[in-house]
Order: structure tokens, then sequence, then C-alpha cells
């Protein structure tokens, strides 16, 4: 059985960059405490929305 540890980590420092930016962005653009809630929210399924728009635009 492969090692795949560090494959992993990897992905999972992506998604937790992906997931810091998408939060500063959607509570930075907020005008109350619950629109920044709801952005929290977004952050963590951001690649399901990225996902969702490039299938999309692609005509799928």
């Amino acid at each position: 059985m492969k090692d795949r540890s560090h494959t992993n980590s990897a992905s999972n420092a992506v998604y937790g960059l992906g997931f810091i930016g998408a939060a500063i962005y959607y509570v930075s653009t907020t005008s109350g405490f619950w629109a920044g809630a709801i952005g929290i929210l977004k952050a963590i399924v951001w690649p399901a929305f990225l996902v969702y728009e490039a299938m999309a635009s692609l005509g799928l």
C-alpha cells in the first residue's frame, strides 16, 4: 500500500487556504452579522460553487 500522506496534506493545505480566502472575501463584503454568518457557511462549501460555475460555463 502506498503512502499518500503527503498528497492528503497538500490537498488539505490548498483547501484551508481557499477557505481562509473565501471567508475573508465573503465576510468583508457583508453589511451585517447574519450575512457574515452565511458568508462563513459559503466559505466552507466554496468548492461546490466553483464546480457548479465551471460546469455551467461549459454547458454541462
